[in-house]
């Protein structure tokens, strides 16, 4: 399937591992890593950051074999869940920074295109996120509000 906004017909992505239970050599606590993923959620961090920082300095490759649960159902039952999801975060601080770049040059016609079509997904995301009930009804994106929901 093609990309939304370019010419892209790529469809390379990682391999996850076959067998789904934990590996034999790690030797981590399901209790453990429910501690770890909470420490890391106060500290602000997104649901894939922390997935990086588990695998990256604690060698937890996948969460869900250890817990038996993924990183944001967690946050869910501890109730740090993010209020936004996390892709139409993303979208919106790409958003913001486009328009803060577009301030100081006013003549870069195409970073006016391209925000024209990051903003596009914006409303695309949202619509689809109060479809299926993960915003509220009347969540609206507007660019003059978008600073104040990335921080």
């Amino acid at each position: 399937m093609g990309r939304m906004h370019s010419k892209g017909k790529g469809i390379s992505r990682s391999a996850k591992p076959y067998r789904r239970s934990a590996p034999s050599w790690l030797k981590v606590t399901s209790a453990a890593v429910l501690e770890q993923i909470a420490k890391f959620a106060k500290k602000g961090m997104t649901p894939s950051q922390i997935g990086v920082a588990l695998r990256d300095s604690h060698g937890i490759a996948q969460v869900k074999s250890v817990t038996g649960s993924k990183i944001l159902r967690i946050l869910k039952s501890q109730g740090v869940s993010p209020t936004v999801p996390e892709d139409l975060y993303c979208l919106i601080k790409k958003a913001v920074s486009v328009r803060k770049h577009l301030e100081r040059n006013r003549k870069d016609c195409d970073a006016k295109f391209r925000l024209i079509l990051i903003e596009s997904r914006v409303h695309r995301l949202g619509r689809y996120y109060k479809k299926a009930g993960k915003l509220p009804p009347n969540w609206k994106y507007e660019s003059a509000t978008a600073s104040a929901i990335v921080q």
